[in-house]
C-alpha cells in the first residue's frame, strides 16, 4: 500500500515538473518572437519618418532595409532578458539608425543613454553633437548586445549613420582603451566623427573595468 501510494505521488511531481517545463518553453518562445518584432517595428516607424521628412524619398540609398532581423548569436542570456524588458517600457522612434556594415551590425540609436535605451538599441550621449549634426556623435551600447560585433572593428571599416535629415558615412580611423573617466574621447575632433563607446573586455564577468573606443571621421 505504501509503495503504491510513492508511486502515486512521483507520477503526479513528475506530470507537474513536465507541465512546468512546457510552459516555461512557452513563454520563452514567445519572449523571442515579442522582442524581434518589436526591434524591426523601431526601426520601421523610424523609416517612415524618414519617407514623411524626405523631400526625395526615392533615393534607394536611404531603404535601411525592413526584412532584417537583429542577430542575437553573440549576445549574453542576461541582455537578451533585460532587451526584452526594455521592449515594453520604452516608446517612440529611434533618432537614428547607426550600421556597421562588415560586422553586420545595424541598430537603432535613440535620445539618452539609460537603461532601458541601451537595452533596446544604442544610445546618443548627452553633450555631444546630435545625430547628423557636425562635431563628434557619441553613441554608447553594449558589450554583450549589439556593440558585441565590434571587438572585430578594424581601421576604414565604414560607418552608416541615417536621420531624418539624411545618411552620413563615417570611416574607422582609430580604436583604443581608456578608463571609464576619460571622458576625453568624446571631445569634438578635427573632423566630424562618431565616437562608439562600449565596455572592454567584452567577455569580462562583471562590471569590465575599461571602455572600448571607436572613432571614426566623416568620409565625404
Amino acid at each position: 500500500m505504501e509503495t503504491s501510494r510513492s508511486t502515486t505521488g512521483m507520477k503526479r511531481i513528475e506530470r507537474w515538473l513536465l507541465v512546468t517545463g512546457l510552459l516555461c518553453l512557452a513563454v520563452f518562445a514567445a519572449s523571442m518572437i515579442h522582442r524581434t518584432f518589436s526591434s524591426r517595428s523601431a526601426l520601421v516607424q523610424f523609416d517612415r519618418m524618414k519617407a514623411a521628412a524626405a523631400e526625395a524619398p526615392k533615393v534607394e540609398a536611404l531603404n535601411l532595409g525592413d526584412e532584417r532581423k537583429v542577430d542575437y548569436s553573440l549576445w549574453s542570456k542576461e541582455r537578451r532578458r533585460a532587451h526584452q524588458e526594455s521592449l515594453a517600457a520604452l516608446k517612440g522612434a529611434p533618432v537614428a539608425v547607426l550600421t556597421v556594415g562588415r560586422l553586420g551590425i545595424r541598430v537603432p540609436v535613440f535620445d539618452g543613454t539609460d537603461d532601458f535605451a541601451l537595452n533596446r538599441g544604442a544610445g546618443w550621449i548627452a553633450g555631444t553633437a546630435r545625430p547628423g549634426q557636425e562635431g563628434n556623435v557619441g553613441i554608447a551600447g553594449h558589450r554583450d548586445g549589439f556593440f558585441r560585433g565590434l571587438k572585430d572593428v578594424r581601421t576604414g571599416d565604414m560607418l552608416e549613420l541615417a536621420t531624418l535629415q539624411g545618411v552620413k558615412h563615417y570611416a574607422v580611423d582609430e580604436v583604443e582603451i581608456v578608463t571609464p573617466d576619460n571622458v576625453t574621447v568624446l571631445q569634438k575632433r578635427a573632423a566630424p566623427s562618431v565616437t562608439l563607446v562600449t565596455c572592454y573586455p567584452f567577455y569580462f564577468i562583471g562590471d569590465a573595468p575599461q571602455r572600448w573606443i571607436v572613432h571614426a571621421a566623416l568620409a565625404e
